[in-house]
């Protein structure tokens, strides 16, 4: 089931870190240009027909294969799509100025915002937080988080599934350094996993389903009591500053916004497109899609402040530089326009 909550209103580790501030390196020699300049007329009107929106993607998400499943693809403007295994490689990306806009968890902006990242969250949605998931082997002797000292975890560094895994120490009483954390994006940790070389898992889905349905795993702890489930699409500075690439940034929030609701609605039908995209079997993507009901939540202080708490819980770990001031990187200025999409999707 797929809720709507739109209100409207006036109103990494270090080395992850190390990473993103590489590619902040590399955005302060390329410019603030986003390529779209010349679609402004000398009136100030915008030809979204010389527009084209960089767009980052996610092999396990696929926002491209979302919008052509929900009918909304036919675009005004180009869209160029780019593909990139997790949320943190992506925010590099977005910050080095290669993309405008793309989806992410919620704790990659967290540790882009700590390395001075140029970007804004612009779109949230909640997935609830139940496919963060630490997941074991079908036979290992572990039967809970506090078992899992000692032993070693693998994770992406810098992804929502390590904001679950520190949550989960900490519920448990133990602390990160507890246990032997092996920084390994999906397909690598899938590999280790299934071979023997990890203890466990944290990961998020169609991942954590994947490891469920075809490896037997266990689930040994989700987020759904400990994770806000949030996604974001974030937007880079650039894009939000440019014109012609602003307006086609808007339309594609408007887009992507409406096909999360109409996923949530048709789980069926988006499982078996999704299972075509990413080469998954219909099976692992209708479970995914199970456990991922959608709704849409406007950027408000109870969302900036619930991502707060998740970096103040990084810094207090040491696993971040110091603190960080999240609320500079968000903006509501999309909120009613989302808002307005939203309702015309519940509509249809």
């Amino acid at each position: 089931m797929t809720t709507h909550r739109i209100r409207r209103r006036s109103t990494l580790l270090t080395g992850a870190v190390g990473l993103v501030t590489a590619a902040l390196l590399l955005a302060g020699c390329g410019g603030s240009a986003t390529g779209n300049e010349d679609a402004v007329k000398d009136d100030g009107s915008v030809d979204l027909s010389q527009v084209t929106l960089i767009v980052g993607d996610q092999k396990g998400t696929s926002a491209q294969a979302l919008l052509h499943a929900a009918g909304l693809d036919d675009t005004d403007y180009k869209i160029q799509w780019q593909e990139f295994t997790s949320g943190p490689p992506m925010l590099e990306a977005l910050n080095a100025g290669s993309i405008h806009v793309g989806m992410v968890g919620n704790t990659p902006p967290i540790f882009a915002a700590a390395s001075k990242g140029t970007f804004k969250m612009v779109q949230a949605i909640t997935y609830t937080g139940v496919g963060d998931a630490i997941v074991v082997p079908k036979d290992s002797p572990i039967q809970s988080v506090a078992d899992l000292k000692g032993k070693d975890v693998g994770v992406a560094e810098g992804s929502s599934a390590n904001y679950n895994l520190l949550a989960q120490l900490d519920h448990a009483g133990l602390e990160y350094a507890d246990v032997n954390v092996q920084n390994l994006q999906p397909a690598d940790a899938l590999a280790a996993f299934t071979s023997g070389h990890l203890d466990a898992w944290a990961v998020w889905d169609p991942f954590t389903s994947q490891a469920v349905v075809d490896e037997g795993a266990r689930v040994l702890a989700d987020g759904k009591k400990l994770m806000n489930g949030y996604n974001f699409q974030v937007a880079s500075d650039a894009a939000l500053e440019d014109k012609a690439t602003k307006a086609a940034l808007q339309d594609y929030l408007g887009r992507i916004t409406q096909a999360q609701i109409w996923a949530g609605e048709n789980q069926d039908e988006w499982s078996k497109v999704w299972a075509e995209q990413t080469g998954l079997s219909p099976e692992i993507t209708l479970a995914a899609a199970k456990q991922r009901p959608v709704t849409v939540v406007p950027i408000d202080q109870s969302v900036i402040d619930s991502e707060q708490a998740m970096a103040d819980a990084f810094s207090d770990n040491d696993l971040l530089p110091g603190t960080v001031d999240v609320s500079d990187y968000f903006t509501d200025e999309f909120n009613d326009y989302i808002s307005e999409q939203a309702d015309k999707a519940g509509a249809s």
